[in-house]
């Protein structure tokens, strides 16, 4: 799952942007659900765990992030003379992730504190009774954070913030992301896979549906078309989730890409960004721009994933993700 949610993340960032196209938004809403797929995968296995490793999890998020941090600042710097350099500025760029696509590392590092947190308040109850509290802990999450998710934007319009504000606070709904980690963990503590198993083409064709569903909203701007944090886009997310769970893919190459998809994620938009920035690939036309850009981002990352793993050491190879 995780390979093939990587795979749908340089698809996503592949695309020439704005979208100005119908096909174009139809393909983005096709990929969307590839960060609910990596926060439906924790959430899954840390069930099955039945363990929060707090500090292991942020020192292997944090570390990678940050070697690609102050890569992608430079990268910036380079190409924007007048960018503003000043300390409060630059920590602000950390802390917020103001550099190229990496918000998805503090949208996880928020879900693993609301995971742990969650494993706290069930702790002191009866073990016998742990699963169904932690079940209900989890629904309840879920509802708030569905709640929180359809009114962020409306409430923020109200109070007179911009256009480009609101949609950074969204990307950054801690409460709403988390639906994903808890309804990975419903599953996991549930034992009701084999019931997914036998309901697979009743779960294809709710998916199908609710893909049409996200899709028309966004191509016909109805009601809620934010890309991320809606309802719309959670039904369809959380169904392909489930799907992709029963389907229990077994290919090797997928899985050795999922197994180094943080890296994938911190390395492949510096691919992007090169082609943007000093190849006339657009002046061919949208398409070819999207497949080329793919095509090239997708290779030359895997590649680089495959040399770190065989060349590097262990421990530089966990500092850059792989």
């Amino acid at each position: 799952m995780r390979g093939i949610a990587i795979l749908m993340v340089i698809g996503i960032h592949s695309l020439p942007q704005p979208l100005g196209t119908p096909w174009g938004i139809v393909v983005d809403a096709t990929l969307r659900p590839c960060v609910p797929i990596f926060l439906f995968a924790s959430g899954f296995l840390t069930a099955r765990s039945g363990r929060v490793a707090l500090a292991k999890r942020f020192q292997t998020a944090l570390i990678p992030y940050t070697i690609a941090f102050i890569a992608a600042y430079l990268y910036m710097a380079a190409h924007n003379p007048t960018m503003d350099h000043r300390a409060t500025t630059t920590v602000a760029r950390y802390v917020l992730a103001y550099v190229f696509v990496y918000y998805y590392v503090f949208v996880y590092l928020g879900c693993t504190i609301m995971l742990w947190f969650t494993y706290r308040i069930v702790e002191a109850r009866d073990p016998k009774d742990k699963p169904e509290y932690l079940g209900i802990v989890l629904l309840l999450a879920i509802t708030v954070g569905l709640t929180i998710g359809s009114y962020i934007d409306p409430l923020l319009d109200h109070l007179g913030a911009s256009p480009s504000l609101i949609q950074e606070a969204r990307l950054r709904d801690i409460p709403f992301w988390f639906c994903f980690v808890a309804l990975g963990m419903l599953i996991g503590i549930s034992h009701s896979l084999r019931c997914l198993e036998q309901s697979r083409v009743l779960l294809i064709g709710a998916t199908m549906t609710l893909f049409a569903i996200y899709a028309a909203v966004r191509v016909m701007v109805i009601g809620d078309a934010a890309d991320y944090d809606s309802i719309a886009f959670f039904g369809y997310s959380a169904l392909l989730c489930l799907l992709l769970l029963t389907v229990q893919i077994e290919l090797p190459a997928l899985a050795s890409l999922g197994s180094g998809s943080y890296f994938l994620y911190l390395w492949h938009i510096f691919v992007v960004m090169v082609l943007r920035d000093h190849f006339p690939l657009r002046s061919f036309g949208l398409v070819i721009d999207f497949v080329a850009t793919y095509s090239i981002a997708a290779t030359a990352s895997v590649c680089a994933l495959f040399l770190v793993k065989t060349l590097a050491s262990p421990r530089v190879a966990r500092w850059l993700g792989a």
